[in-house]
């Protein structure tokens, strides 16, 4: 009995021998407008894994697929019903609650409006600012508080209201893809698109993963000018900034934030909303509604919601301020 035990034991310890050992592997690559930057521990090369997830983000959520299920729902110009996927429907779900509790700062129904001041794919190139009477007419289309879901059936505001979760989607294709690697047995890793960042366990030094954050001055590179460090090692990251996207109308420069209840740019004195959250898409989404927000309404948001945590950089009084909380 003892022979027979040790040959089973002897026999176990070959098959483990033979496998790989979970060591740091990268996967870096283009998607979604952007680019990606993940490191993660694991006994196998886990890429075609990764570049899965992200095509089922795609398919659901993505404005440039023109058979994904959001260019769908936009391009029917009806109430409802309309069938949507599960993902749209977490995604709705998600931009909901914080289009609720940021009174109404956050919203992707707010594309028209985008689209008016000059800052969409689709945009309106003016010289001037839009007419009283157009802005009215685009507001009547934004509202996803007067949007709802039924089981798996989407109804509009408006049969012309068109959603664009581009400030949550890639937050949440950054959990999509962090879940996938979970799955897979991987609890140590960073997943980076476009700057948003879910991280989980170690770095490669055995340490908490380091995140940059960097100035926020107009006309710098992303990246390159790189002021603070935070370390995470279960949580995400996500950043919002005006200082990078803006045009001239008129004598008047104005930011590509634009108000969802007044359908008008705002500019705060925010310069850079950095949040951290238990989920990328939800850190998404709060950094977009603190760009609308006051900085101490902003401050009040994230000290409303558990688990969340917010760097404000703001101009007050010719001077700049950091607060967070």
């Amino acid at each position: 009995m003892r022979r027979y035990t040790f040959m089973l034991i002897a026999a176990v310890l070959m098959l483990a021998s033979c496998r790989p050992a979970a060591t740091y592997r990268r996967a870096t690559g283009s998607v979604w407008g952007t680019t990606y930057h993940i490191t993660y521990r694991a006994d196998r090369d886990l890429h075609d894994t990764i570049l899965a997830e992200m095509r089922r983000v795609e398919r659901s959520l993505s404005m440039f697929d023109p058979s994904s299920t959001v260019s769908r729902v936009n391009a029917t110009a009806e109430y409802g019903p309309i069938e949507v996927d599960s993902m749209f429907a977490e995604v709705f779900a998600l931009s909901r609650q914080v289009s609720t509790a940021s009174g109404g700062a956050f919203d992707p129904t707010v594309q028209p409006l985008v689209d008016l001041w000059g800052f969409g794919p689709s945009h309106i190139d003016e010289e001037e600012p839009p007419s009283l009477a157009a802005i009215d007419s685009a507001l009547a289309t934004v509202g996803i508080a007067r949007c709802r879901i039924d089981g798996s059936d989407l109804y509009k505001a408006h049969p012309l209201t068109r959603f664009d979760f581009s400030a949550v989607a890639k937050g949440y294709g950054v959990d999509r893809v962090a879940a996938a690697l979970r799955r897979c047995g991987a609890t140590d890793y960073m997943v980076e698109i476009g700057g948003e960042v879910a991280a989980s366990g170690c770095n490669p030094h055995g340490r908490q993963w380091r995140i940059a954050l960097e100035a926020p001055e107009a006309g710098s590179a992303p990246g390159s000018n790189p002021t603070d460090v935070l370390e995470i090692s279960d949580g995400a990251v996500a950043t919002s900034g005006n200082y990078r996207n803006y045009r001239e109308l008129g004598d008047t420069i104005v930011a590509h934030t634009i108000d969802p209840v007044g359908g008008r740019p705002v500019y705060t004195g925010i310069a850079a909303a950095t949040v951290e959250a238990p989920t990328c898409a939800l850190a998404d989404a709060l950094a977009t509604a603190c760009m609308v927000l006051p900085p101490d309404r902003a401050l009040a948001l994230a000290d409303s919601l558990p688990g969340v945590r917010v760097r404000l950089v703001y101009r007050r009084d010719g001077a700049w301020h950091t607060d967070v909380r």
